[in-house]
C-alpha cells in the first residue's frame, strides 16, 4: 500500500505541474483558476493528510524550479506553505468527518492562514518587500473563480473516484 501512495503522490505532483502550464497559456489564468490547488486537494482526500501535505509542499517547489511558475522568490515558498495546509487539512478533516464540503472549506480557510504565515516568514527572511496581509488578501479576490471551481469540481471528482469500484481498487 505504501508503494501505491508514493506512485499516486508522484502522479498528483505531475498533475500539479502540468495543469498550471496549460492554464498559463492564457494570460493570468493560473492565479484566477488555481490549477495547482486541485491535484493537491484531491491528493489530500484520496491519499490522506501526510501524502496530501507532501504533495502540497513538493508541487510548487518542483514546479517553480522546473517551469518558473510560481516564481521562486517570493511566491513559491508561500505557496508551499499554503498547499501543504490544503493537502494536510483536507486529508485530516475528510478522515475525521467523511464530509467533502467541510473538509474542502476547512482546507481553503486553513490554507489561506498558512499562506499568511508563509508570507510573514518570507517577508522577514528573503523578501522584505512582501507585505503578508496584502499578498494573501490581495490575491483572494482574483482567486474567487478558482475557489468556485474547486467547490463544484472537487466534490464531484472525489465522489466519482470513491464510488467507482475499479478506481477504488487501485487506491486501496
Amino acid at each position: 500500500m505504501r508503494n501505491k501512495k508514493i506512485v499516486l503522490s508522484g502522479l498528483f505532483i505531475a498533475f500539479g505541474i502540468i495543469f498550471p502550464m496549460i492554464f498559463h497559456t492564457v494570460n493570468l489564468a493560473g492565479p484566477i483558476f488555481l490549477p495547482m490547488h486541485i491535484p493537491v486537494l484531491v491528493a489530500g482526500f484520496l491519499l490522506g493528510p501526510i501524502c496530501g501535505a507532501i504533495v502540497g509542499i513538493l508541487t510548487p517547489i518542483l514546479s517553480g524550479f522546473m517551469t518558473g511558475m510560481p516564481p521562486i522568490i517570493p511566491v513559491m515558498p508561500i505557496m508551499a506553505f499554503e498547499l501543504c495546509a490544503y493537502g494536510l487539512i483536507t486529508g485530516f478533516l475528510f478522515r475525521k468527518t467523511n464530509q467533502i464540503y467541510i473538509s474542502l472549506v476547512g482546507a481553503m480557510i486553513g490554507g489561506r492562514l498558512f499562506a499568511l504565515l508563509g508570507a510573514y516568514i518570507v517577508s522577514i527572511t528573503i523578501a522584505p518587500q512582501v507585505s503578508p496581509m496584502m499578498f494573501v488578501f490581495g490575491t483572494l479576490a482574483k482567486a474567487i473563480p478558482g475557489m468556485l471551481i474547486q467547490l463544484i469540481f472537487i466534490p464531484i471528482l472525489v465522489k466519482f473516484i470513491t464510488n467507482n469500484k475499479e478506481i477504488s481498487k487501485v487506491l486501496a
